[in-house]
């Protein structure tokens, strides 16, 4: 049976979020150094159990007399997730398939991060190449989700979440192409915010997709953490065709109207389980309370249709990931090591690759369409991040046949990738547990660019309703 790991402990660290850590050690309450060695602490004894760290760059993290002092985080340990470059380390994209080369510099999204002062002591783990919203590769990494180990953190920022979750550090790096922020923030509690589109740097290697649908971002335990990542992070690098976010503190001074999505979409796949909607129910109700005005509507778009494309763009990552592994990865592929959900997506791609422009023009279509329509009459769409609770570890097993875990990872996050195509930003917050006293998460989206508008909201409904960390009893 499961059990719940729980690093924090009366310490440096004690139960603080990145903010409070940061204050603390602004006015010297505690020191750089203690904080560095708390973490350590804290991870080498909860994973060997999580299996949550890639590579471990403690000496580095000790010794690290480059961070940012100026920036609100400065000294705060944290992880940068193993699909990103931090120089002198190899980016192995949770793969035994190629032989990383150490990356020569920091990605441009690293060093947006860094900027915050915070002081990196390690890279986190993820299935391969992110495409299975789970780690489960027993040659590499299965990753555990820390308050029962018995189930899955999500994925791909499986690492991460971990990491934030059970209290090793307050803040770990992410990024999502179909949930991947999104997915582990509902499973283990934690606050996953997927920014609008090119609102920070991309991940290197992705400017030149057709529709990029990877997008960086933290994982944080509170609102307040991750509102002052993107203050910082606006700081460093300003995209002027978007809103600025600024540092948003206040919670929401306005009344909302919010769509969410009733239980009964077309078709097989986004009908939620019984806890699932029941946590959107609540949410409502929560809502309602603080003077909003929630509706249910039908699910308004085709979910089933737009799988398939979304599986054939998703295949021609593979396909590229694979055969051309020495301008994606800087090293070739050994394609008899890969795992079975890779090889069946990129076989996905060869037979469909004809239709690759028409899927993509369908998908972008779609999203538009869909929220050009509910933008006219709504504030915030509101849905599940997974229609399913927490699987147990097997679920997403990449052992399992090709087909299978397709569709189970399509039905779990139905409602995800929509706004990966159309780039409006969406949000994870934990307002709910399931039966089986495991996180839940709910997905609000804004429209294109109104970043700050889901943060104002997040933070009044974090005051509203505090969610239950994993030392709560």
């Amino acid at each position: 049976m499961g059990k719940r790991i729980n690093a924090f402990t009366d310490d440096a660290l004690g139960t603080m979020d990145a903010t409070a850590l940061a204050e603390a050690i602004a006015t010297k309450k505690i020191s750089v150094k203690e904080v560095t060695e708390a973490a350590i602490a804290r991870a080498e004894k909860v994973n060997p159990t999580l299996g949550a760290i890639a590579i471990k760059m403690y000496d580095d993290a000790r010794n690290n007399d480059k961070l940012n002092h100026d920036g609100p985080f400065y000294g705060v340990p944290t992880f940068v997730k193993d699909n990103d470059f931090i120089k002198g380390y190899p980016v192995q994209k949770g793969t035994g398939a190629f032989v990383s080369k150490v990356a020569k510099k920091n990605s441009k999204y690293v060093n947006q991060f860094f900027s915050s002062g915070v002081n990196c002591i390690g890279k986190t783990t993820m299935p391969e190449f992110g495409f299975i919203c789970s780690t489960e590769n027993e040659k590499w990494h299965i990753t555990r989700n820390p308050w029962n180990t018995d189930y899955t953190t999500g994925g791909s920022s499986s690492g991460s979440a971990a990491m934030v979750a059970s209290g090793v550090v307050p803040i770990a790096t992410a990024n999502d192409g179909a949930g991947s922020t999104r997915i582990p923030a509902s499973c283990c509690g934690l606050v996953g915010l997927k920014p609008t589109r090119k609102r920070l740097f991309y991940m290197e290697g992705t400017e030149t997709l057709p529709v990029n649908i990877v997008y960086q971002g933290v994982l944080t335990r509170s609102v307040r953490d991750t509102a002052a990542f993107y203050a910082a992070a606006e700081k460093f690098h300003y995209n002027s065709r978007l809103p600025r976010i600024g540092h948003v503190q206040n919670p929401l001074n306005r009344k909302l109207k919010i769509a969410f999505f009733e239980n009964l979409p077309e078709g097989k796949q986004g009908h939620m389980d019984e806890d699932t909607f029941r946590v959107q129910l609540e949410t409502a109700k929560l809502l309602e309370s603080l003077g909003h005005t929630v509706e249910m509507i039908k699910v308004p778009l085709d979910i089933e249709s737009l799988t398939l494309h979304y599986l054939t763009y998703y295949g021609f990552l593979s396909y590229m990931s694979i055969n051309f592994g020495r301008l994606t990865h800087g090293a070739a592929v050994d394609k008899s090591v890969l795992e079975p959900f890779t090889l069946g997506l990129a076989e996905t791609f060869a037979k469909r690759k004809t239709k690759l422009l028409s899927s993509i023009s369908t998908l972008v279509r779609s999203a538009k369409a869909t929220e050009d329509k509910l933008e006219k009459d709504y504030d915030i769409i509101m849905t599940a991040v997974t229609t399913k609770r927490t699987p147990e570890i097997g679920y997403f097993s990449p052992l399992l046949d090709y087909k299978e875990i397709a569709w189970r990872g399509a039905d779990f996050a139905s409602f995800l990738p929509l706004f990966n195509i159309s780039g409006s930003p969406a949000i994870s917050l934990p307002l709910g547990t399931a039966s089986n006293d495991m996180p839940v998460g709910v997905q609000f989206v804004a429209p294109f660019g109104q970043d700050a508008l889901l943060l104002e909201l997040a933070l009044q409904l974090e005051a509203a309703q505090q969610w239950k960390y994993i030392y709560d009893k």
